[in-house]
């Protein structure tokens, strides 16, 4: 309760101040749109969810609407030595048919690659935020506009989902990933994977941890597991390289490291393998 209260001061903030008229214009354009007998209804559900989109960033932006709250949330820490990781964003609620499950990051340590982690990590939860916003908006005109009552469309709901889960942590290393989802009609989730050693303030490569020959120490290991994925059929999830499917990792491949320094290599959704693969992952042995 104490969160949402948190949560409704900021809507509150957020109401007392100007709109720009950027934004004005862009709902008033939104608006127009569908039938005029669901005009009323649809002005006060944008209002509701530019709320919702707006408190979060106050929130996320320095935490100074309740120094309570912020000290709350200061005082959890998950990790020691050089720095930890913070839950600066935290809280459960329900706003115009949107469930929010929100609990954001946020590192504290010296070093400029902190700071840049941070800013990263805050602009693409603000775009999940205002993303999953405009979905769910513009669902509901589409639903409305093709003929869809207001019995039918019942009590359908959203699901919005910002998370994050440590993997490994020492007194100068870190690795974790965060997760934005939506659920729905349909579905959509994206990961995105941090490893840093914030003794020497920079990101942590496949090549720190398997060395010099690690491109193919991966490609190796990951073609093994794609082999014996095959069953006694010929059937496998996975995707051959000619229909887009494994051939090498590179720089941008995303990894996180185990508790005892494994790397785990992870490909997207629907990247190399059937949906029903969901995220692969393959461990790198470390010997």
């Amino acid at each position: 309760m104490k969160q949402f209260n948190e949560f409704s001061k900021a809507k509150q903030a957020y109401d007392e101040t100007p709109i720009p008229r950027e934004l004005s214009d862009r709902v008033q354009a939104g608006i127009r749109q569908g039938q005029r007998a669901h005009r009323a209804r649809k002005t006060q559900a944008r209002r509701r969810w530019l709320s919702a989109a707006a408190c979060f960033t106050l929130l996320l932006a320095g935490l100074n609407l309740s120094p309570a709250f912020a000290k709350a949330a200061a005082d959890v820490p998950v990790l020691g030595g050089l720095f930890r990781i913070m839950t600066v964003i935290s809280y459960d609620a329900s706003d115009g048919g949107i469930n929010y499950v929100v609990s954001v990051p946020r590192l504290e340590a010296e070093g400029g690659m902190t700071e840049t982690v941070n800013a990263v990590i805050r602009e693409k939860v603000d775009q999940h935020m205002e993303k999953a916003r405009q979905d769910w908006a513009d669902y509901q005109d589409a639903f409305f506009a093709t003929g869809g009552t207001e019995e039918e469309w019942g009590n359908r709901e959203m699901d919005v989902i910002i998370d994050y889960s440590v993997t490994r942590q020492t007194d100068t290393q870190v690795s974790f990933v965060v997760t934005l989802a939506e659920g729905w009609v349909a579905s959509y989730e994206e990961r995105y994977y941090y490893n840093l050693d914030l003794s020497e303030d920079r990101a942590i490569t496949l090549r720190d941890v398997l060395g010099e020959d690690w491109v193919r120490r991966c490609n190796d290991a990951i073609s093994a597991e794609i082999a014996a994925s095959v069953d006694a059929e010929g059937f496998t999830f996975f995707f051959t390289p000619e229909d887009g499917g494994f051939i090498t990792v590179d720089g941008t491949t995303s990894f996180y490291l185990r508790e005892d320094g494994t790397p785990v290599v992870v490909f997207p959704k629907y990247a190399i393998a059937a949906g029903a693969a969901g995220w692969p992952e393959f461990e790198i042995p470390l010997a």
